[in-house]
């Protein structure tokens, strides 16, 4: 599916591109201390394994940017990216350890001479830099010329201002962020930004919250702005493990038809008509096709309204009746199974579906 997204100039993030007509990329980072090495590679495992594309990590320090070489050579082409604030030899540091992208705002390193160095490497080395602006860290000149409060106007005030540091030591690898906690006005700040510039543009909600609460605050903001055709690769920030915010991110894209991650459930809200405890079919199916990598369609219906025909649109279904099922596999009846077996025939199709694919 197309959303009309708009075209921007793509830059390279290690082996993965960003913007242009490239995929809309999916983006985490690491919550271990970067200077463990051996802590910091095995969470990028777990990201990758559930397909993140790019991975920042927070460089506070030296020792983290010395550990960038090691972690870089154990997790191979995975692109990395390194997130540094104030200090120029922290950036400086990462990229000769091999990072395939930097987070800095050079605005605040201030000394001209130190950002043109890490400007100058970074162009050597072809590493892009995000210009990443949140709400709750604009100055105080800023606020106070927005009447106190971070505004749409502000935000993108504040990044086009590190940006045009950048683009006067012709420098143009560059991509944006405008995040706030606030949904409106970060989508308000991308709509604006998108109009200004033609720069990629990495979208997310920051300090959306825990999984409950962050999945819904950045499945709104994020899917907004992507179907508007806004956004070129995402983040989707929640407190706890970062591999569900790459489940997350992948089930944004995979709702808007923007990228296929695994299978998807299709499974009816339940009703006085649901004659079998479809609830614990449901959950039982969804737990199983974590396990899956294949992007299939199974169906989970409790009746015979709808039951049937979501069923036969289904690479694989059921549909419930009176202490039984039909099972469905692509469109066509398999058989009909007693309730209790119902779960274990559905298990059984599945996993001959993904075999024969």
């Amino acid at each position: 599916m197309n959303m009309n997204r708009k075209r921007t100039v793509p830059i390279r993030i290690g082996r993965v591109t960003v913007g242009g007509n490239a995929p809309v990329a999916v983006q985490s980072m690491t919550n271990t201390k970067t200077s463990d090495v051996a802590a910091t590679v095995a969470q990028i495992g777990r990201l990758t394994a559930a397909g993140c594309d790019i991975v920042r990590l927070a460089v506070p320090d030296m020792a983290a940017a010395e550990a960038l070489a090691a972690i870089k050579e154990r997790v191979g082409d995975v692109p990395l990216v390194a997130d540094i604030h104030f200090d120029y030899r922290l950036a400086l540091a990462a990229l000769e350890r091999g990072v395939d992208g930097l987070r800095l705002n050079p605005g605040n390193i201030g000394d001209p001479e130190q950002v043109a160095a890490v400007v100058k490497a970074a162009r050597k080395r072809r590493v892009p830099i995000r210009i990443g602006v949140n709400a709750g860290s604009l100055d105080k000149d800023m606020l106070a010329r927005h009447g106190g409060h971070a505004t749409p106007a502000a935000l993108v005030e504040s990044a086009l201002g590190h940006v045009r540091i950048l683009e006067k030591l012709d420098f143009y690898d560059i991509k944006i962020s405008l995040k706030a906690h606030d949904v409106p006005l970060t989508i308000a700040a991308y709509r604006v930004m998108s109009a200004a510039v033609d720069y990629p543009l990495h979208l997310g909600i920051t300090e959306a919250g825990t999984v409950n609460t962050g999945i819904i605050r950045s499945a709104v903001g994020i899917g907004a702005l992507l179907a508007e055709g806004i956004g070129d690769t995402i983040r989707v920030s929640l407190t706890g493990d970062p591999a569900e915010e790459v489940r997350v991110g992948f089930e944004i894209l995979k709702a808007l038809g923007l990228r296929e991650y695994g299978p998807t459930l299709v499974s009816c809200p339940t009703c006085g008509r649901t004659e079998i405890d479809l609830e614990a079919i449901a959950k039982a199916v969804e737990d199983k096709l974590k396990t899956v990598k294949k992007p299939l369609k199974v169906a989970v219906m409790g009746c015979v309204v709808n039951g049937p025909g979501e069923a036969r649109e289904a690479d694989i279904g059921i549909a419930g009746g009176k202490g039984q099922g039909i099972i469905f596999r692509k469109g066509e009846i398999v058989r009909k199974v007693p309730e209790d077996q119902l779960t274990a025939a559905l298990f059984a199709e599945i996993d001959k579906l993904v075999e024969e694919e």
